[in-house]
């Protein structure tokens, strides 16, 4: 099997070797300089050589999704200020960018070297830009011919189009040239038919690959006979995993209309054959749970283990004898996914004790995203390997993953529960970087944990002065190793705006994007967006694009 990541990245059990860090895939690579270009602030200054290029093949980083790039040698918190750091471009496309942008660094393109963003747009296409000159290499629309992206619905969970809205993957090793995988959704003109289609498209030509796309499909066992995955009822919304040599999609609801469940899919990189299914409730008779997650992609670890959270949907409390529900129904759970000979099926979980009180309020735990943690040795010596997650009740959950606690009526067994540590609730991903956690909770402050021997405080041990509208915030880290750490958060407001933090302490700001007036702005924000960081530059999706910041001439 060709590896699930770029050369630049290293399998989980490595990463310590490479980035103590954080949990984190490692830049590395090639000695080549990357292209000169205009930097967008006046002139034509090549940007500064980063000392680590850097790539950018999956949401957050890395398959732990940590959201933390420890590779950033030009942007440190001396430099990120009004003065020296702002937009430099933006690159237009021809829909909302809910999808996280990708970035390869030094790939030869039309036989000239470029630092190229992927940008995947609502109205299902797919860009290659130059991110030093600005300049456009390819677009590819994946509509076929009597096809288009999804107008507006009775719903307004995407708006106005839904096409791509997960965030793709990128193998750089795969094919010829490099292989960026996602899903598209579009509807058929004449016949009403929807469809969900897995595509496969060259990095630096945007062709499409022998084999690609592939419809999506499958069926499931049920108590009662089969159910049928219905590509009218879902929506990719979590980011792809691409693990071991398969790509995995999971399944939230569009519109939230019944019936629906949650679905995880995989395809072998290589064919798009599809290799796996599991549907996490397939006895609830409609009722859910979706895998939603806020953008947030499920994690997988250095054994292919596979973790997400589900959100608000059936789960039964009458136990089988290995302690699990005894329909096979996973509502707002932590799951730990086990694939021995390429069949999915849930290993271990974890569910609230109040878990029917939760569904009846509609209290999703998967409204937020799924981070594992690198190990950790407790107080009496022993080393724990945990992961986080947190939802809409607004309590911070941490988890074994070799022993998630499961259900228990009387009372929750996960490593720690944290009631109120992230107040107004989680619709996003969190962040982890050198010891610290940190959360954005909606109407409230970007907030950071700092992990001592295993465990969590019950209160933030930094957080920001500002609090963050609707759905808070998704951040991000940008380090030099362990030194130079920034956090980075998006504002969904109007106009939006890009912050920027010192990681060891929140209460000082570093840069917005106000501060320098209307040079700076973006336009009106947009939900679910995470800052990402490489080589000097700070990409951030729009309604219209991504911009692109930097440091001026």
């Amino acid at each position: 099997m060709k590896a699930p990541t770029s050369s630049r990245t290293l399998p989980l059990a490595l990463l310590s070797l490479c980035c103590a860090a954080a949990f984190v895939a490692c830049g590395g690579g090639s000695s080549a300089a990357p292209p000169t270009g205009g930097s967008g602030g006046g002139g034509n200054t090549p940007p500064p050589d980063p000392a680590n290029p850097t790539d950018i093949v999956t949401y957050k980083y890395d398959l732990a999704r940590t959201g933390a790039n420890v590779t950033e040698s030009v942007l440190t918190p001396a430099n990120v200020n009004s003065t020296s750091f702002g937009l430099q471009r933006t690159l237009p496309a021809d829909g909302k960018v809910d999808a996280q942008p990708l970035y390869l660094a030094n790939l030869t393109v039309q036989g000239a070297l470029h630092n190229v963003l992927y940008v995947a747009t609502e109205n299902d296409s797919v860009y290659a830009f130059d991110v030093n000159s600005g300049a456009q290499l390819w677009h590819t629309s994946v509509l076929p011919s009597g096809e288009s992206a999804l107008p507006p619905n009775s719903c307004d969970q995407v708006q106005p189009l839904l096409g791509i809205t997960s965030t793709p993957v990128i193998d750089r090793n795969a094919g010829a040239s490099g292989i960026i995988y996602l899903v598209a959704m579009s509807k058929a003109t004449s016949s009403g038919q929807y469809h969900q289609r897995l595509h496969a498209l060259d990095v630096t030509t945007g062709a499409e690959i022998a084999g690609s796309p592939v419809e999506i499909s499958a069926t499931y066992p049920t108590l009662s006979g089969m159910t049928t995955f219905d590509p009218t009822q879902y929506e990719e919304r979590a980011a792809l995993l691409l693990s071991q040599g398969v790509i995995y999609t999971s399944w939230t609801s569009h519109c939230d209309r019944q019936s629906y469940s949650g679905w995880i899919i995989g395809f072998d990189q290589s064919t798009l054959a599809r290799t796996t299914v599991l549907n996490v409730a397939p006895n609830s008779n409609g009722s859910g749970p979706a895998i939603w997650m806020s953008g947030g992609g499920p994690a997988a670890d250095a054994d292919g283990s596979i973790y997400l959270l589900t959100a608000n949907g059936a789960f039964e409390t009458t136990l089988d004898v290995n302690g699990f529900p005894n329909q096979q129904d996973y509502g707002n759970s932590f799951l730990r996914l086990s694939i021995a000979g390429n069949a999915l099926a849930v290993a271990d979980y974890f569910t609230m004790s109040n878990v029917l009180s939760e569904v009846s309020q509609d209290q999703d735990l998967g409204s937020g995203g799924i981070l594992l943690l690198p190990d950790a040795t407790d107080a009496g010596g022993v080393l724990r390997q945990l992961a986080v997650g947190a939802g809409k009740d607004g309590t911070l959950y941490v988890v074994e993953r070799g022993a998630m606690g499961k259900f228990h009526a009387s009372g929750n067994a996960s490593w720690q529960h944290l009631a109120d540590a992230v107040a107004g609730g989680v619709w996003s991903t969190p962040a982890y970087f050198n010891g610290t956690l940190y959360y954005g909770p909606w109407g409230n402050t970007l907030r950071s944990f700092r992990m001592s021997q295993a465990m969590f405080p019950a209160t933030p041990t930094s957080q920001t002065t500002h609090d963050f509208p609707y759905p808070g915030t998704a951040p991000s880290v940008s380090a030099n190793g362990t030194t130079d750490a920034i956090l980075w958060a998006h504002e969904n407001s109007n106009p939006a705006v890009l912050h920027a933090y010192d990681a060891a302490d929140l209460t000082r700001e570093l840069y917005n994007s106000s501060q320098a007036g209307s040079r700076d702005q973006l336009g009106a924000g947009n939900k679910f967006i995470t800052p990402v960081v490489a080589d000097g530059k700070v990409f951030v999706g729009m309604t219209d694009g991504v911009a692109v910041f930097g440091l001026l001439n």
